[in-house]
């Protein structure tokens, strides 16, 4: 499938040819690419993470780097060379990475697919961090080559999303698993047979795939095309060029390309990214009721077990991506991106689940990612038995971290975090579903302050404003601290940092006994709560530790102006203020150090009106408060103690 375009110019697609070097791995490099673009085109690269032993060695375990790049890289893309890092002898070095490329290649990709591939060698200094290209043309060339010509294209994303689109392939499936009682080891090969049948079904003749727009509207939304598996032996060197021939019952879709569903006329999309980028959606269907020249009666038979066996059925959710030239023969993109990815989906939860199937359930399942700074989705598979803040995930994400040269001290690749495929629906559901939402970000746009001359420090992020009797459950009166605290996880979700739901008032509660701070009695109660009940659940829910500053007057608050103001800058989350049986949520503050004067951006949550911003803000349920006002008045009680609960920013991956 590649293109003919030049090969004697390096196309560099990615913004960070070279990640940031780190004190672990080999300081080699993979680079990606894709079978469908010119072959020395650099799509972005990823660390090699796994060395082999001793521990200062610099050889890349290429057995562990192939095992986790397998799942993580689409089919559609692949490694196509290597970088180093040298200031002397650049063509030795050259062929180490172009070699070590080869050899992962051959791991990943089998010794037919290495024969004839152009294989990249790169050499970074390790002063200057420039980088000069090698290439080796053949498996069996003696000589590499120099290449001079480097190109870095300026707009990356558009040449990948305009030339290609994403398929998208769900296959949910329930493998029965017999097994002696008395021989457990037979588990492994009964699940082994069941993963086999599997995969065999995949090419079956009577196999069905059926391809459609995700997100299709009224303005194009072509009609579903179906290959069967009786047709996947087409050839695969279709022209390109041929003419799509009309519909009818003897038509061949297999020959139709990825392009027949692209979204032509796209509504407000004038950026290419893997958000909007064209997706097709495959589905597997197993067809089992073929018709039959010859009638005959069902006929069950019947084998008697010579042991004790039990029965385990394992369920799986299998969950392909990748990325296909738009003019790629959608019979060419079963049998070469979605059946392989299949089936290696299908291996490596074989690898993860056998082992401990009989003890553990396994909860393993595949996202995707689109990480900034990668042009390309990737897949990652998650354990989710403990959750996604149980430390073996905490590793498995810094690991992933490394490998792609993001920051270690933000989520980036939770659930959280994962493309919604699902996102593009009709108008009218979307419509549907603004409708019910929470407020967001309410602050925006509201009056100043008031005070002259002081620096206004503000929540960072977006958040949700709960408040009194919001979803129809009366709490007035004393859930104002339970709204608080929503509106603090609402920061947290917003932001990534979680992928729980907003816990509800039990949920609270249930919470706070289970950590042994309140009796179970308390389940169900109208009792109010305050900072420190606020630290538990935080702690407990997502992870997340809490300063907390204790006054003994409202009249101290002001002195408190310039923490706050730091606790702004530096992390950015919500504070709630609770003092006597009031409680509020903190979205900022202005503040003049010279002056002293200050003010503070109050978010209210003893509302108890509809969610209308306009009548929330004229209202002063957001808006700021000074703590003495034109008026004389107090805004916090002078006879009452306050304390600020500070959640503090994970520094977290």
């Amino acid at each position: 499938m590649e293109s003919g375009e030049d090969h004697s110019c390096v196309r560099v697609l990615c913004s960070k040819l070279v990640l940031r070097t780190t004190e672990s791995g080999s300081g080699i490099q993979w680079l990606v690419g894709s079978p469908f673009f010119p072959p020395l085109t650099i799509i972005s690269t990823l660390r090699c993470i796994h060395t082999l032993s001793p521990p200062n060695s610099s050889s890349p375990d290429l057995d562990k780097e192939s095992e986790e790049l397998r799942p993580l890289i689409l089919k559609g893309f692949e490694i196509i060379g290597a970088l180093t890092f040298g200031n002397s002898d650049l063509e030795s070095n050259a062929r180490k990475a172009i070699d070590a490329a080869r050899a992962l290649r051959k791991l990943l990709c089998g010794e037919s697919k290495c024969e004839n591939k152009a294989v990249i060698g790169a050499v970074g200094s390790s002063d200057t961090g420039d980088v000069k290209f090698f290439v080796s043309r053949s498996r069996n060339a003696t000589s590499i080559e120099s290449i001079t010509s480097i190109l870095y294209e300026d707009h990356p994303d558009k040449y990948v999303w305009e030339k290609g689109c994403l398929l998208r392939c769900e296959f949910p499936i329930k493998l029965p698993v017999y097994y002696l009682v008395n021989n457990p080891r037979d588990v492994e090969n009964t699940y082994s047979r069941a993963t086999e049948a599997v995969i065999a079904k995949l090419r079956a003749p009577d196999v069905v795939y059926m391809f459609e727009t995700l997100g299709g509207t009224s303005v194009y939304s072509p009609p579903p095309a179906i290959i069967r598996g009786e047709q996947l032996d087409f050839l695969t060197d279709l022209a390109k060029n041929k003419p799509v021939a009309e519909a009818d019952d003897d038509f061949d879709a297999s020959s139709l390309p990825c392009s027949y569903f692209s979204i032509k006329n796209k509504a407000g999309v004038s950026t290419y990214s893997v958000e909007n980028a064209d997706t097709i959606k495959v589905s597997v269907l197993l067809n089992s009721l073929e018709k039959s020249s010859t009638s005959a009666a069902p006929v069950a038979e019947y084998l008697s077990a010579q042991e004790q066996v039990r029965l385990l059925v394992v369920d799986i959710k299998l969950d392909v991506l990748c990325y296909a030239a738009k003019e790629l023969p959608l019979g060419y993109a079963v049998s070469s991106l979605i059946i392989p990815g299949l089936v290696e989906q299908l291996k490596t939860l074989q690898n993860v689940i056998l082992p401990d199937i009989l003890t553990q359930p396994c909860q393993l399942h595949p996202y995707h990612f689109s990480p900034a700074g990668v042009l390309h989705p990737i897949t990652v598979f998650y354990e989710l038995s403990f959750g996604e803040t149980e430390m073996k995930q905490v590793e498995v994400r810094r690991s992933l971290h490394s490998r792609l040269g993001l920051p270690h001290d933000r989520p980036l690749l939770r659930i959280a975090n994962a493309l919604d495929l699902s996102r593009l629906k009709s108008n009218a559901s979307a419509s549907l579903q603004k409708g019910s939402a929470v407020l967001r970000d309410v602050h925006i746009g509201i009056p100043s302050s008031g005070v002259t001359g002081g620096i206004i420090s503000l929540v960072q992020g977006s958040y949700e404003y709960f408040h009194y009797l919001q979803d129809g459950y009366n709490d007035s009166g004393w859930g104002c601290a339970y709204r608080s605290l929503q509106t603090i996880v609402s920061w947290f979700r917003l932001q990534n940092y979680t992928s729980i739901e907003v816990p509800s008032h039990r949920e609270i509660q249930q919470s706070l006994v289970e950590v042994g701070d309140k009796d179970p009695s308390f389940i169900g109660s109208r009792e109010w709560i305050g900072a420190i009940e606020l630290s538990f659940v935080l702690d407990k829910l997502l992870g997340v530790t809490c300063k907390v500053i204790n006054v003994r007057s409202g009249a101290e608050l002001p002195e408190k102006c310039r923490e706050l103001a730091l606790h702004f800058e530096n992390q950015g989350t919500p504070v709630m203020i609770g003092g006597g049986v009031l409680a509020y949520t903190l979205l900022g503050v202005d503040y003049n150090e010279a002056s002293g004067d200050c003010a503070f951006l109050i978010l209210d949550p003893h509302y108890t009106g509809t969610d209308d911003l306009k009548k929330i803000v004229n209202g002063g349920w957001c808006g700021w408060k000074k703590a003495v006002d034109n008026k004389g008045k107090n805004f916090f009680l002078h006879d009452k103690f306050y304390n600020l609960l500070l959640p503090q920013r994970p520094n977290m991956v």
